[in-house]
């Protein structure tokens, strides 16, 4: 296992995966006349890899396994299929440092945060384990002397596409809840950031029975024949709101369930008897600048009563100078990492200058850094906007890079007008000292996770998604599972 005292950029080429191709059937599939992607490293611009890509024949090979697969592991004994997850938490749990340093160099995101999504992978593993036995029906009196029961049952091959955020943390979290259910699973990571997905395969090709588990890799082409594959049963998605439209087209045909985490474009509300202190390191949390603000849960409208604004503002600029400068993700002291890629870095400088346009006032940031150990890499500055109005384009749509828009309020009715003035309506964050404001606000709130003095925190059994057009159905909890079944009524006559 990686010794993470290390200077880990020189250890990185030790723990990529072995293996190419597509994982289905319980074994590797290889083409050498498949196209390739080039995995890179967003901090240097190296090349870390070069990965095979599967067609259609691949996915509809990957489908067909897991369909062949699905009867018998959907009657597998729930505590069998238990124990199945909690080996394959074990040994995420036993190779967490390599993992981490994997996801870091792919994806950009700092090693140390790296560690905690793959202890949050292995939890998340063990918490649907548990819930094996909560898969199940009722009894319904109905009067006339029959039988009438419910049972929940698996829906069959599941689909789980996700970004590249957190890609191992998906890649091992999301399969938790439709396999203790009784569903066969094909994953598709992320196209920038695939690695941790493939050594996944790597650690748990034994864990499963062949086809239960399958990955395909690829960019949209790869996506859209998995969704649309007529023996998928469901497509589980994060992404954003155009990736999420697009399943719900491919799903019509065969009338596929969906399950959808998409964009967030999230508010933070500052009231007048905040905790100052604790408010302005919520703010700074809130915001994800470890990930560059590449979270659709990131707090990024910050909207600071009249009477603490300027106050609160010349704190959270000192704060964010002391916690927060971007650095090389594969070393254990980096809090801040790069853009996943160009496309993202260009994407995000344009709404800067967009923002300086429509006269925001930049107060920090908005460039990259100058170090030149970082010239190579996807690296910008915390960057935070003031005077911004909720007209404006970096107060409406999603940036998913490290830009933090503030605006003031005076007016309740005003203030809530700008916050639920959007089509997202993924997380909210309220500070307050007042029980009854905190209760009120939490009601008028348009979003479907809310912190009262808090922010960023997820808690495993706690439903996690969004209103309006941040997605469908709730994850993490409870409501996953049900997500990934079906309820049959029986009912037995008894005359």
């Amino acid at each position: 296992m990686t010794d993470l005292s290390k200077d880990l950029s020189t250890l990185v080429s030790s723990v990529l995966p072995v293996e190419q191709g597509q994982f289905y059937g319980g074994t590797w599939h290889q083409n050498p006349k498949a196209q390739r992607l080039i995995s890179i490293n967003p901090c240097t611009g190296a090349v870390l890899a070069e990965v095979e890509t599967a067609n259609d024949a691949d996915v509809d090979a990957a489908v067909n396994s897991a369909k062949a697969a699905f009867k018998a592991w959907a009657s597998t004994p729930p505590l069998v299929r238990a124990r199945c997850l909690r080996e394959a938490a074990a040994r995420i749990r036993a190779n967490a440092a390599d993992l981490a340093l994997l996801d870091a160099a792919d994806c950009g995101n700092p090693v140390k945060a790296m560690l905690f999504d793959a202890e949050i992978a292995a939890t998340q593993l063990e918490y649907f384990a548990g819930l094996v036995l909560e898969i199940k029906g009722e009894t319904i009196p109905t009067g006339n002397g029959s039988l009438n029961y419910t049972r929940r049952e698996p829906l069959g091959v599941v689909a789980r596409i996700f970004p590249f955020n957190h890609p191992f943390m998906f890649a091992a979290g999301k399969i938790a809840a439709p396999l203790a259910a009784g569903n066969t699973v094909v994953i598709k990571p992320p196209e920038q950031a695939p690695l941790s997905t493939m050594r996944l395969m790597e650690l748990l090709a034994d864990v499963f029975p062949p086809g239960v588990l399958n990955c395909v890799i690829g960019g949209r082409e790869v996506g859209a024949a998995l969704t649309s594959h007529p023996q998928v049963a469901a497509v589980g998605l994060i992404g954003s709101v155009q990736a999420g439209k697009a399943v719900l087209h491919a799903a019509v045909d065969t009338f596929k369930r969906t399950l959808l985490e998409l964009g967030g474009k999230n508010a933070m509300m500052i009231f007048p008897d905040a905790n100052l202190e604790k408010a302005v390191d919520g703010a700074v949390r809130g915001m994800n600048f470890t990930w560059c603000g590449q979270s659709c849960g990131s707090t990024s409208r910050l909207f600071i009563h009249d009477s603490l604004h300027d106050r609160f503002v010349e704190q959270l600029l000192d704060l964010l100078s002391k916690r927060h400068k971007p650095g090389m993700a594969t070393h254990m002291d980096t809090t801040m990492g790069a853009l996943i890629n160009r496309a993202q870095y260009e994407r995000t400088m344009e709404f800067i200058a967009s923002a300086q346009a429509e006269g925001a006032l930049l107060v920090t940031g908005g460039h990259p850094p100058s170090d030149p150990a970082l010239a190579h890499g996807f690296f910008i500055e915390p960057t935070v906007f003031t005077g911004v109005k909720p007209s404006m384009r970096i107060a409406r749509e999603e940036i998913f890079g490290p830009v933090l828009s503030i605006m003031r309020w005076s007016h309740e009715d005003e203030l809530f007008s700008a916050v639920n003035g959007l089509d997202l309506g993924l997380t909210a964050s309220v500070w307050t000292n007042n029980v009854r404001t905190a209760h009120q606000a939490a009601e008028r709130v348009e979003a479907g996770y809310v912190w009262i003095n808090d922010c960023s925190a997820h808690f495993i059994g706690a439903p996690f998604g969004g209103y309006k057009q941040s997605g469908l159905g709730r994850e993490e909890s409870k409501e996953e599972l049900f997500e990934f079944t079906q309820i049959k009524n029986v009912n037995v006559s008894m005359h």
